[in-house]
């Protein structure tokens, strides 16, 4: 059990590293922070930059702390506050990758999701150093992610909105 938990947390958190990566540094051939900041303010979030750079922390940040299983769930929750947000503000309403879906962010959710509850296993730097985060301050997290998510949403739903209105 162990020795899967560390296989699905590196694979994964190393992708979602390497994805925000791309956001905040250009690395892997991504946009970098004025290329995501750009993409982010033509599809109304507002202020884009600061978007780009939570967008861009929590998956860099995100997948290295869930890749190392440090001070979990901290980097289940950047990981899935992004995806939360990717699903319902960028590939909602279709389902399939194929066609710009949800189905890639919902499994990065998903995993993210389910090493968050289950815990790191005890190959982990919190295994080892025993840094895990207590339930209230995980607790915590999820408020604070749900909030983010709320304010994120109703935002550039507002902007969009405006955008129509004024064409």
């Amino acid at each position: 059990m162990n020795f899967s938990l560390l296989l699905l947390r590196v694979i994964v958190g190393l992708l979602l590293a390497g994805h925000g990566a791309q956001k905040l540094f250009g690395w892997f051939g991504g946009p970098g922070l004025q290329g995501t900041t750009g993409w982010l303010a033509s599809i109304g979030f507002h202020p884009p930059r600061g978007w780009a750079l939570l967008a861009g922390i929590c998956e860099f940040a995100g997948g290295l702390l869930f890749a190392l299983g440090l001070f979990s769930p901290l980097g289940s929750l950047g990981i899935g506050a992004s995806m939360v947000m990717a699903i319902s503000r960028v590939h909602w309403p279709k389902i399939w990758v194929t066609e710009g879906g949800f189905e890639l962010p919902l499994v990065y959710l998903a995993v993210v999701t389910a090493v968050g509850i289950a815990g790191p296993g005890a190959i982990s730097l919190d295994g080892v150093l025993g840094a895990s985060l207590s339930s209230t301050l995980s607790l915590i997290g999820v408020v604070v992610v749900l909030v983010v998510w709320i304010v994120g949403h109703v935002n550039s739903s507002a902007r969009q909105a405006q955008k129509a209105k004024a064409s």
